[in-house]
């Protein structure tokens, strides 16, 4: 009996060690008999338990702000963006996309109001109630109040063109997310490209912060003229950034501001002939 005791007393400080290897899980459907005699042969079972001196390795964390497939997801939408060679290829790319879940929620694709060969071209932040019913950007309030400010300059859609960053809405009309951002940003320099407009014009924090590439908000960044990159065509085009219709709304104050950077657009068309 002092054999077989001996036996288990080995059988017991084998498991111990595997355990501490790692070796914790069941790895075979059937139960393995440890007490029979070992066959000539080293089972596959045997071959599989990881050697104390190969730890196991943590899986590779994605980045906090992008959830998998984002990467998969910026890569098709480049794609998608740079073989659009028209304003209605593009539109029918952005409607194909498939890496914004903005899409499931939104009634109607916003893409653009006015006139895409205006020389003046506005770009908001995403589409609110009124425009996801109706597929038209800037048709609420604060759209309302855009197309005052731009009577004010001699300006209407009819020759202005007017987009968003985002061509969905929001659910609840939160602020897009980095994601969303980035994800859209290869439409919005394919629009830009293809409009060709003189000036462009970005409105609100959001807007001007994802397309000047520049970290200031909108108070430090508004009335100061940038230049767009050659992604979004040749010649560089200029562009000024100012308050977004719907924060005047909210802060009627900084209408005075808003009015100044307005005259700053009319006065640059002119010096352009446009």
């Amino acid at each position: 009996m002092a054999g077989v005791r001996d036996d288990r007393i080995e059988a017991m400080e084998a498991l111990a060690w595997l355990v501490a290897a790692g070796a914790d899980e069941a790895i075979a459907e059937t139960p393995v008999d440890r007490l029979a005699p070992a066959p000539a042969a080293v089972p596959d079972i045997i071959a599989a338990i990881p050697s104390p001196a190969e730890p196991r390795r943590p899986a590779p964390r994605q980045a906090p702000d992008m959830p998998l497939g984002t990467h998969e997801a910026s890569s098709a939408a480049r794609e998608l963006a740079a073989g659009a060679r028209t304003l209605d290829e593009l539109r029918d790319a952005i409607a194909r996309f498939e890496g914004l879940t903005l899409k499931s929620t939104a009634t109607n694709l916003v893409f653009a109001d006015g006139n895409p060969a205006a020389p003046l071209m506005l770009i908001g932040e995403a589409p609110g109630a009124e425009e996801d019913r109706r597929g038209l950007p800037f048709v609420g309030a604060s759209g309302q109040l855009l197309d005052r400010m731009l009577a004010a300059i001699g300006r209407d859609r009819s020759n202005t063109y007017i987009t968003n960053i985002l061509n969905w809405r929001p659910p609840g009309n939160r602020k897009p997310s980095p994601v969303e951002m980035t994800l859209s940003l290869p439409f919005v320099e394919r629009h830009v490209a293809l409009a060709a407009p003189a000036i462009v014009v970005l409105l609100g924090d959001t807007a001007a912060k994802t397309l000047t590439g520049r970290n200031e908000g909108i108070t430090r960044l508004r009335g100061r003229w940038f230049t767009l990159g050659p992604q979004f065509g040749d010649p560089p085009i200029p562009v000024l950034p100012t308050f977004h219709p719907a924060f005047l709304l909210r802060s009627p104050a900084q209408k005075r501001e808003a009015w100044i950077d307005f005259l700053t657009i009319q006065k640059k068309l002119k010096e352009l002939g446009r």
